[in-house]
């Protein structure tokens, strides 16, 4: 008998930091370094506006003249969001990552943001369910 695949809030990371778009860069790598991590979803009065990735952090400033202390969130975040509910089903969510090489995913509910599954979640709950469901 096989057991039912696990809903995405059973391994996502709850209550996510996160950034105003009105946040300069350098404060924002200030705030992944300090917590280490790479992704910070970005709320405008409680509302997800956008996701703010070291990776988006590194290409804008590899542009010429670009300062990280003057350069707004809002000018390097991602405005489309990979955004699903506590319980969707965690082989559905790390498909849709896979298939569109998200590196994360914002978990809402209520229009509120409750949680955020990264790559480094969908690894755990792998070695978790490897150990679990086939040791």
């Amino acid at each position: 008998m096989s057991k039912p695949i696990p809903p995405v809030s059973k391994y996502m990371t709850t209550n996510p930091h996160t950034v105003r778009p009105s946040l300069t860069l350098a404060e924002a790598m200030q705030l992944m370094r300090e917590h280490q991590i790479r992704h910070l979803p970005v709320l405008d009065g409680g509302q997800l506006v956008g996701m703010l990735s070291e990776r988006d952090i590194r290409i804008i400033e590899s542009f010429k003249g670009v300062d990280p202390t003057k350069t707004l969130v809002e000018d390097a975040m991602e405005q489309q969001v990979y955004a699903v509910r506590p319980g969707a089903p965690l082989d559905e969510v790390v498909a849709e990552m896979a298939s569109k090489k998200y590196g994360s995913a914002v978990v809402m509910q209520n229009l509120n943001v409750v949680g955020i599954f990264t790559v480094v979640d969908a690894l755990n709950a792998i070695a978790e369910l490897l150990h679990t469901r086939l040791a």
